[in-house]
């Protein structure tokens, strides 16, 4: 039986399938970005700070019909230890917090975009 070799189609410089499927590969880098981004709302939070510099949680809340405050933080916790959001907060009364991207976060619209321009061209019919 031939072994099919996918990882040398991977567009980096050919060499052992470490560089594809090792810990420090492709695969592994592309799975740590899809975990980082998964979840119902974290693409919509991503979205909505990318169109508006700095946003509180009830703005955000707001602009998402459905989700739940309690998700709403949990994703907002996920993505700031992710280091995609960053959490300002004024310790004032009564509190006041606002949520924005870091550069990490910003750097990562662009391949968001992407996928979906991908997206929008990539029409499957069943």
């Amino acid at each position: 039986m031939v072994e099919t070799i996918t990882h040398f189609k991977v567009p980096v410089e050919r060499e052992e399938r470490a560089v594809c499927l090792g810990p420090d590969g492709s695969v592994a880098h592309v799975t740590r970005v899809l975990r980082m981004i998964s979840g119902r709302w974290k693409l919509p939070i991503l979205f909505r700070l990318f169109a508006e510099p700095s946003m509180r949680t009830s703005q955000l809340k707001r602009d998402m019909p459905g989700i739940s405050q309690k998700m709403l933080t949990q994703h907002l916790r996920e993505l700031e230890d992710d280091r995609l959001v960053a959490r300002r907060d004024f310790a004032e009364q009564p509190p006041r917090v606002e949520y924005q991207l870091t550069d990490a976060g910003r750097a990562l619209m662009p391949v968001l975009m992407a996928a979906r321009e991908f997206s929008i061209g990539h029409v499957v019919e069943g």
